[in-house]
């Protein structure tokens, strides 16, 4: 009898106790204007370099609908399928508890809640989602709280305007609008349940996500407000789900290519997770635009295609990281790994002229064996002394074989990881010839330190980040890291000219100075060009993403012409300059057929480097025309050769050359 009388008097005191601490709590609830004007989550607007917003993200909001502005079909449809009880309950139901540990006990899993709207929205508002006992009985505390401060028909607004239903909408009218294309005030039954069966499960029941079961779930929200007597069977059947007409999806651009890369920076550069930020970046549009129709129209059927530019201090001004963002959201500008055949030659003949060779360097093309390795020329020729200007205008396989042996293959890659080369690079021979998979935004970066003329060029796309007016991070751009002395750059740049206005790179020549260089790996797998001019540097990459052989891809046909498609519109605003080298021509000029257009780094050498037998190589390239506005050389069919005056033409020299400069006029090492 005196165990009964104290547990009496200790349910008593228990709920002394629990009254009061509601009575405190619903004293210190914010009122209902405050809890109006409370955000969901974080807001991010994304402005390009001109100051246009280019995509918001992160939670999106329609109009806040009074309560006698939500149609009742909404307010029903949510009600009989959430809470049955919400207008007899306090705010915790002791019921549907009851009945949610009922079902786990004979089916030993939680297969339905027992939280009420009225938990739901204390948990939504105050809450985290984590299911532990303590944070439960606070959420039965608030919602027992929230019922003695506010009416049923305001938390019932509250819940409506707040809740969470998927894909960035917040609210009825946010999500009517996603998925209907109107507001929620004229919501017809089929679409409110709809969306009043997006609670339970947001991204399972999303009907631009899976419409056969977001149609199934408002048929199950439909049964219960029959059951609840909201609607008749009649009208149920009526309403149809099935026939509903969703809203189209927005198009999404190239540009998200761009800021699925940049944002997560975010997480590094700030702190703040909560209030809305605002993000200034790097991307202008013009230019992006322009990427965007060059990689479309020249990459080959079947292909993807990837393009980066760069402004002289590392800003990317343009990304595009595919063909389509909507079909593959995959970055192949700076995700894919891929090897970059003669391209990767900049690492070899920046090694060789930091050793001391110079353009004029006289070499030997010759039959050559390292480790049982023998590279051949694309053109299945040699062509004996050469210098090392010429060899590299060409892409002659063999000299960049011996010069990497000469100076040490592990130079090279020490010269590569210098240069911003993230992913691995090997030191077998053939990896003179690009046999270790690089990225484009890599690579692209590397061609830009080389034109700041020495001095390493890191990408960024973030300028700042302010926060109700506050500037939270500003970028700093960093000039001061010297990769190789200036007057390597100069030469360097000096042989990408050559290789851009009388070698395999001709098709990227846009009417003013460019240096670059094309790639082009085993089986026309990939083809790349990269290469600057007037302070920007663009790099372009084309080929399958499972790595298939394109006949007719080369880096010095669709690549650079996608190059020159990109840069002739994004330098035309921009003064003409010239680099500190004059374009000099090669010591001798090879066969145009052989030469010209022609793959560059070993189409008939496998993966490692060894040759492939006839048989196996491809099929002769089928290639494409250049634009007709494209510098052409003078007609072949004349047989004429190049001359210093087409050269002036084509890198925009209006007036008479000057002699270039002697070799020891340059500074010695």
């Amino acid at each position: 009898m005196l165990s009964l009388q104290l547990l009496a008097g200790l349910g008593v005191l228990g709920l002394i106790a629990l009254v009061a601490t509601v009575y405190v709590t619903a004293s210190q609830l914010p009122d209902f204007d405050q809890l109006k004007s409370s955000p969901n989550g974080q807001m991010i607007r994304v402005h390009a370099a001109d100051g246009s917003v280019i995509v918001s993200l992160g939670p999106s909001y329609g109009d806040w609908l009074p309560y006698d502005r939500i149609p009742a079909v909404m307010r029903d449809a949510t009600v009989s399928v959430e809470d049955r009880r919400f207008r007899s309950h306090l705010g915790v139901d002791p019921i549907g508890i009851a009945r949610s540990v009922e079902v786990r006990v004979q089916r030993g899993h939680w297969a339905q809640g027992g939280s009420t709207i009225t938990q739901q929205l204390a948990r939504n508002v105050f809450l985290s989602s984590q299911k532990k006992f303590g944070r439960k009985a606070r959420e039965w505390i608030l919602a027992l709280a929230m019922e003695r401060k506010f009416s049923k028909d305001q938390i019932l607004e509250l819940y409506l305007n707040k809740v969470y239903y998927g894909g960035g909408a917040y609210g009825i009218d946010a999500a009517s609008r996603k998925f209907f294309g109107h507001g929620a005030d004229q919501l017809s039954l089929a679409e409110a349940a709809v969306i009043a069966g997006l609670v339970k499960a947001p991204s399972n029941y999303s009907p631009t996500a899976d419409s056969e079961a977001a149609v199934g779930r408002a048929g199950v929200v439909l049964a219960a407000m029959v059951r609840a007597g909201t609607v008749t069977a009649e009208q149920a059947k009526a309403a149809d789900p099935d026939s509903l007409k969703l809203a189209p999806e927005p198009k999404q651009n190239s540009v998200r290519y761009f800021t699925d890369w940049a944002l997560p920076q975010l997480d590094v550069l700030i702190d703040e997770q909560k209030q809305p930020l605002e993000v200034w970046t790097t991307i202008d549009p013009a230019m992006q635009r322009v990427a965007d129709a060059a990689v479309r129209g020249n990459v080959p059927g079947g292909a993807q295609g990837a393009l980066v530019t760069l402004d002289r201090d590392g800003a990317v001004k343009a990304m595009v990281g595919g063909t389509d963002y909507v079909t593959s959201n995959y970055n192949r500008a700076t995700q894919a790994v891929r090897q970059p055949g003669s391209s990767f030659k900049l690492f070899v003949y920046l090694a060789a002229l930091e050793a001391g060779h110079k353009p004029e360097d006289s070499i030997v093309d010759e039959p050559v064996t390292i480790d049982g390795w023998s590279p051949r020329n694309d053109s299945r020729r040699n062509s004996g002394p050469v210098s090392l200007r010429t060899a590299f205008a060409y892409s002659l396989n063999t000299v960049a074989a011996k010069l990497g042996q000469e100076v040490g293959f592990t130079t090279v890659a020490d010269m590569a990881r210098r240069f911003g080369i993230t992913t691995a690079v090997n030191t077998h021979p053939s990896m003179v010839l690009g046999t270790s998979d690089v990225r484009l935004i890599d690579m692209t970066r590397a061609f830009a330190s080389v034109g700041a003329n020495g001095v390493a060029v890191t990408p960024y796309g973030i300028l700042k980040v302010t926060s109700n007016g506050q500037t939270l991070y500003a970028h700093e751009v960093d000039n001061g890291h010297v990769l190789v002395a200036p007057y390597v750059a100069a030469q360097m740049v000096d042989l990408l000219q050559t290789a851009v206005n009388t070698g395999t790179g001709r098709q990227a020549q846009i009417g003013r100075p460019v240096a670059g260089k094309t790639g082009t790996t085993t089986s026309n797998k990939d083809g790349w060009f990269l290469g600057f001019s007037s302070g920007l540097t663009t790099g372009v990459w084309m080929g399958r993403d499972d790595a298939r052989t394109i006949p007719g891809l080369h880096g010095g046909t669709a690549p650079a012409r996608a190059f020159a498609a990109m840069m002739k519109p994004a330098t035309a605003s921009r003064p003409i300059e010239q680099f500190q080298t004059q374009v000099t021509l090669p010591d001798m000029q090879l066969d145009d057929d052989l030469y010209f257009g022609q793959p560059d780094n070993g189409t008939y050498v496998d993966d490692d480097g060894n040759p492939v037998p006839p048989a196996d190589q491809p099929a002769a390239p089928v290639d494409q025309p250049a634009p007709a506005d494209a510098p052409r050389p003078p007609d072949a069919q004349a047989r004429q050769q190049l001359d210093q005056d087409w050269i002036d033409r084509v890198t925009g020299r209006g007036a008479p050359r000057r002699p270039a400069r002697a070799q020891d006029d340059r500074p010695n090492q």
